[in-house]
């Protein structure tokens, strides 16, 4: 198996990962009553953005610490000085942005909403990627990528004129800072991957922000009780979406490339409404799977347009 295909594997069980941290944020910061007929108040915002990644930041230090005593003398383990400027760049995207931004976005619309809004992920993410790697992808990649981007854009139009018509409110404006966000960690994550590796890249990031996670966590933490199912929500977005979905995605995107692995997110609103009808009980119909398949179906056209890599040659770099 070529680099390419583990990195669109990989990134693919990231994706996977991901798709239910919408869900999951819903479930943590509001949660359907016992009858199903309205929604209770659960954690706050500011306490599952920070609280997460208080966890998988002490997660991390167990882990790198593990790894150091199998291998003391690894050269790659601590990071260098030049690398703490883009831990932090990463850390601003990936720990604080995107779930901050979501978590507010979540206490006022449904997760479907949410997952649909970010259905423009990718195309900002090979946009990040193309721009900062010095990639040439072909004109048929991009023609893909504004496809599906336009697809998921007409369905939320589609969906937003079910109710009162499309209109940009606090809400969208937390989506669509989420979505940058995550675009701008997810890039930089990838360009230190080869470098640290996944695994350690996520963690470095995480350690980093402890120093403002945990307190802030500890302000946040909720006074009241809270019902296990918001804990739940929670526990899931700690260790999965904050930690462990990183390992596959950041080496997903440094094997397969940042600009064609990005595209994979493009199926992630679609699973995400799958994940969202069980979990919350939000309903799908034929249109939902239509446009997941006409979706699925750009993602597989653009992994076969050619994407020219710059070779590294003394100097700088060869295009």
């Amino acid at each position: 198996m070529t680099n390419e295909n583990k990195g669109l594997w990989l990134g693919l069980l990231g994706v996977v990962i991901f798709s239910a941290s919408l869900p999951m944020t819903k479930l943590a910061v509001y949660a359907a009553d016992p009858a199903g007929k309205q929604l209770s108040l659960g954690l706050s915002a500011w306490f599952v953005t920070f609280g997460r990644a208080a966890v998988a930041g002490i997660l991390s230090i167990f882990y790198l610490a593990f790894v150091h005593f199998k291998s003391p003398a690894s050269a790659s383990f601590w990071p260098a000085r030049a690398h703490w400027g883009l831990l932090a760049f990463t850390a601003c995207g990936v720990v604080v942005g995107f779930p901050l931004f979501t978590a507010l976005a979540l206490r006022s619309v449904p997760s479907m909403h949410g997952a649909v809004v970010t259905g423009l992920l990718p195309l900002a993410t090979a946009v990040v990627a193309a721009v900062w790697f010095q990639q040439k992808p072909a004109l048929g990649f991009w023609v893909c990528a504004a496809v599906g981007s336009l697809l998921v854009l007409a369905f939320m139009v589609l969906r937003s004129s079910d109710s009162s018509g499309l209109h940009l409110h606090a809400a969208d404006v937390f989506l669509l800072l989420a979505m940058t966000s995550a675009a701008l960690g997810y890039v930089g994550g990838a360009r230190l991957t080869p470098i640290l590796g996944a695994e350690h890249v996520i963690c470095w990031v995480l350690v980093l922000s402890l120093p403002i996670t945990l307190p802030m966590a500890w302000l946040n933490l909720p006074q009241d009780n809270v019902p296990a199912v918001h804990w739940w929500g929670f526990a899931y977005v700690a260790v999965f979406s904050m930690w462990i979905g990183f390992f596959a995605w950041y080496r997903g995107l440094a094997l397969g490339g940042a600009v064609r692995v990005s595209q994979v997110q493009l199926v992630q609103p679609f699973l995400s409404i799958l994940i969202a009808v069980p979990l919350l009980g939000e309903k799908i119909d034929l249109l939902t799977i239509g446009f997941a398949i006409a979706v699925i179906a750009t993602v597989f056209i653009g992994k076969k347009m050619p994407v020219t890599v710059p070779v590294p040659v003394a100097g700088g770099v060869k295009p």
